[in-house]
């Protein structure tokens, strides 16, 4: 993990607007962020801005073998240390607000739950709503959409105007229990049932 930590950190010195954070997400928050993937049935999981693979890892745990785990992340770097320690997901370089399209490209219509380590509070509005519509693009009408956001961060203006666009798009928005074990902490929005 100190490896982890030193690579995280070195790719956010290069691009803090796509990396984000300044270290990897703790096991307690890839626990509470992934709880909505299920452990039964064949689900299609699609995982967002996967990092280094903590949220990775649990969904793996969680699918068991089963469904499909298709993990997209934009940096080049992170996705070869994905692939390789993750072969079960199928990792993507791309971005993200192409969801639609990643997809159809993998032979897969719909996604039962999203997960999203990307981070919200550091997007313009334009990018926000153009990932937020990727992602009610392709999620099933039951689905769920789960994302964290940092507790020192929610009262600034790109976390407060998100929250309010999940509010808008989503019939269900709940604000989960602060995960004080994180660095920094955080807490898990998880999101149902898109409004068509």
């Amino acid at each position: 993990m100190a490896n982890d930590t030193a690579l995280f950190f070195g790719q956010f010195v290069r691009s803090p607007g796509t990396t984000g954070a300044v270290a990897p997400s703790s096991l307690r928050l890839a626990r509470a962020i992934c709880a909505p993937v299920p452990e039964r049935g064949d689900p299609v999981v699609v995982e967002l801005g996967p990092g280094t693979g903590v949220f990775t890892g649990e969904i793996q745990r969680r699918l068991g073998g089963r469904g499909h785990h298709l993990a997209v992340e934009i940096n080049p770097r992170l996705a070869t240390l994905l692939s390789d320690r993750h072969p079960g997901a199928k990792v993507v370089v791309d971005d993200a607000a192409k969801l639609p399209q990643i997809l159809a490209r993998h032979g897969l219509e719909r996604a039962d739950v999203v997960v999203s380590g990307l981070p919200w509070a550091a997007f313009p509005s334009e990018l926000q709503e153009r990932l937020l519509r990727a992602i009610i693009g392709v999620l099933a009408p039951q689905g769920a959409f789960t994302t964290f956001a940092y507790v020192h961060a929610r009262t600034l203006p790109p976390a407060v105007r998100f929250r309010r666009r999940l509010s808008d798009l989503f019939e269900e928005v709940v604000a989960g229990r602060t995960v004080w074990g994180n660095v920094p902490p955080a807490f898990v929005y998880n999101a149902r049932r898109p409004r068509p």
